[in-house]
C-alpha cells in the first residue's frame, strides 16, 4: 500500500506538527529523523542495532546503488528489504543531489532530457533522466520513491533558479508519468533556493502534481547560510496541504531539526551522525564533542549521562577516545549508534513537546544547555 499521513495534533504557538505515517512496515511517528544508509546499509552497523536505536524510516541511495551492485541485482534478491534485511519501512532518493554533487561542473552536462555525467567510481560515462531514476527506484522496491530533481548551488543566480525550478517541475511530471509501483508512494520536491516567489511558485505547482508526500530540497547545499535554509522552509511551507508528509532533505543539525519542526516539518534525514563518528565526534545535550582530544584519555563517564542508548549503558568516553585513536572500527559503530539514538530522542522529545503546547520552551532549553560547551 501507499503511505497515509494523519495530523494528530499541531502545536498552538508554531507551525510543529505531531504525525503518524501508516507504511507497509507499521505505523510511524513524526516529527522523525531517518538514518541514512547510501549503499543499503547505515555505515558500520547491522539492521537490528539501527532498530534498536528507534528508527522507524532509513534511507538509501539511488545512484550508489544503481552503480553497484545495481537494481536488477537487488530485485532478483527480492526487492531492497530483502536484500539489506531492513523489516522497516525504505525511503529511496532520487539520485539527484550524487549527480550534481560527486561529478564536478566540467563532468556534467544538464539537458532537458536528463544529465550526462561520469561516474565518481571509475569515470564511466553515464545518462541519468527522470525516467530511468524512477525505474531504478520501482525495482529497488523502496516504500518511498523520490523525483528526480536538478541541485543547483547555493550561489546560483535567480535567473538560474527559476529555470531550474521549472525544469524539475517538468522533470516531476515525466517521472511520475512512469512510475509503476503500487506498493510504493512517490514524493515530489520543491526548490527555489532562498528566493520567496519562486519557492511559492516550486511549491503550488508541485502540489498540483498530487505527490504522496512533498520535499523541501536545496537546503544542504554547500555554502548556504542558516537563515537561507530557515527562509527557503518558511518560503515552501504555507503552501505545502496539511494531510500529507513534508520532509526536508538532507539536514542532520540538531538545532536545524527543532528549527525545521517548529517550521512544520515532519521528516528529516542526514549522514551527520555516523560521518562525525567515524571521526571521534559525538552530539552530546551539552554540545557536540571530540573524542580525539587528549582530556578524554581518562574520562570514564558515558558520553552523554543523559542518552539511553547502548553505548552510554554500557561504554565510557575514554574506551572509545582508545578505540578512536587505535582505528578500532568499534569505535566509530559505538559513536554512530549514540549519534543516531541522539536525534531520534531529540524527535521523540520534540513529540512530547508538541503534545504539551511547549515547543518554543523545548528549543530554549535544548539550545541554551547545548550551547554551554566550548569547542573542543
Amino acid at each position: 500500500m501507499k503511505i497515509k499521513y494523519h495530523l494528530e495534533k499541531c502545536d498552538s504557538k508554531t507551525k510543529a506538527r505531531l504525525g503518524k505515517i501508516e507504511t507497509n512496515y507499521g505505523t510511524v511517528e513524526t516529527p522523525m529523523f531517518m538514518p541514512v544508509g547510501t549503499r543499503a546499509t547505515v555505515k558500520g552497523l547491522t539492521p537490528e542495532q539501527v532498530k534498536d536505536c528507534g528508527a522507524g524510516i532509513i534511507l538509501s541511495n539511488t545512484y550508489h546503488l544503481w552503480l553497484r551492485p545495481g537494481e536488477n541485482v537487488v530485485a532478483l534478491s527480492g526487492g531492497l528489504h530483502q536484500f539489506m534485511n531492513y523489516d522497516g519501512p525504505i525511503l529511496t532518493d532520487s539520485g539527484g543531489f550524487q549527480v550534481f554533487s560527486l561529478a564536478k561542473n566540467k563532468e556534467k552536462d544538464i539537458t532537458e532530457e536528463g544529465v550526462h555525467f561520469k561516474s565518481h567510481i571509475d569515470g564511466k560515462d553515464l545518462f541519468l533522466t527522470p525516467e530511468k531514476s524512477i525505474e531504478i527506484q520501482n525495482k529497488l522496491d523502496s516504500d518511498i520513491a523520490m523525483m528526480f530533481d536538478e541541485c543547483p548551488p547555493a550561489s546560483a543566480s535567480h535567473e538560474y533558479l527559476k529555470n531550474s525550478v521549472e525544469r524539475t517541475l517538468r522533470w516531476a511530471k515525466r517521472g511520475k508519468a512512469v512510475h509503476n509501483n503500487e506498493n510504493q508512494s512517490i514524493f515530489g520536491i520543491v526548490q527555489g533556493g532562498a528566493h520567496q516567489d519562486l519557492r511559492k511558485f516550486s511549491a503550488i505547482e508541485t502540489v498540483k502534481l498530487d505527490f504522496d508526500g512533498y520535499s523541501i530540497g536545496g537546503v544542504a547545499n554547500d555554502g548556504e547560510s542558516k537563515e537561507d535554509m530557515y527562509k527557503a522552509i518558511d518560503y515552501s511551507i504555507p503552501y505545502l496541504p496539511e494531510n500529507k508528509v513534508r520532509y526536508l532533505m538532507g539536514i542532520g543539525d540538531p538545532i536545524d531539526i527543532i528549527e525545521g519542526v517548529i517550521r512544520g516539518v515532519d521528516i528529516f534525514d542526514c549522514v551527520l551522525p555516523t560521518r562525525i563518528a567515524r571521526h571521534g565526534q559525538a552530539f552530546t545535550h551539552t554540545g557536540k564533542i571530540n573524542l580525539n582530544n587528549a582530556k578524554y584519555i581518562e574520562d570514564f563517564t558515558p558520553v552523554d549521562e543523559e542518552c539511553d542508548c547502548y553505548t552510554c549503558k554500557n561504554y565510557t568516553r575514554g574506551y572509545i577516545r582508545h578505540l578512536i585513536s587505535t582505528k578500532e572500527s568499534l569505535g566509530g559503530t559505538l559513536l554512530s549508534i549514540h549519534n543516531i539514538r541522539f536525534l531520534i530522542k531529540l524527535t521523540e522529545e520534540l513529540r512530547e513537546a508538541i503534545k504539551e503546547d511547549r515547543v518554543l520552551e523545548y528549543r530554549e532549553q535544548f539550545i541554551n544547555k547545548y550551547k554551554k560547551t566550548t569547542k573542543d
